[in-house]
């Protein structure tokens, strides 16, 4: 059973919006070199690259069900915050949108009563339980140690550790 018009059109508009995300975790990895603080930005690079490939995994899930995909736009992220919790403050917002935008996807696989499709967003929808309890646990530090330099520079230091994403396969694998 090929793709259904409806779904390829919101599969394609969600990976545009993962594309958004690595690209907005990317301004945000600058934001961080910008201040020195290299541990946050290379938890934003990697973030950026694990978002670019939940896009590519959208990109062939459409291409192996015999869909198009559609390149849409991506619109430019904020260019500066005032201090890495506001940042995290944004990326958690931005996952709870996410989030949300997984579960109308969800939703609609069920309606159009695509399996595959609904098979498939299971991933995206326990990633995104993880995405946001990452982002909860960066936040509740940030705001434990309040103004607390000392404690900034160990967070920076915990927060330079994270490795480079794992291959997360394609849907044809």
């Amino acid at each position: 059973m090929a793709i259904s018009k409806k779904i390829e059109k919101n599969f394609n508009a969600q990976m545009v919006r993962e594309f958004y995300s690595s690209y907005l975790y990317l301004a945000m990895a600058g934001y961080f070199e910008e201040i020195g603080l290299k541990g946050f930005a290379n938890w934003m690079r990697m973030q950026a690259e694990e978002e670019r490939m939940h896009a590519m995994k959208f990109y062939d899930y459409i291409l192996s069900r015999g869909g198009k995909v559609v390149l849409g736009q991506i619109d430019a992220p904020s260019k500066g915050w005032k201090s890495p919790l506001n940042a995290f403050e944004e990326t958690l917002k931005h996952e709870e949108s996410v989030t949300t935008h997984i579960h109308e996807l969800a939703s609609l696989s069920i309606e159009e009563k695509d399996h595959a499709a609904n098979s498939f967003l299971k991933f995206f929808i326990d990633e995104q339980v993880e995405e946001e309890e990452g982002v909860h646990d960066i936040l509740a530090k940030l705001r434990l140690i309040k103004d607390s330099s000392s404690g900034l520079f160990m967070i920076d230091a915990e927060l330079a550790k994270r490795p480079m994403p794992a291959a997360l396969g394609t849907a044809g694998a």
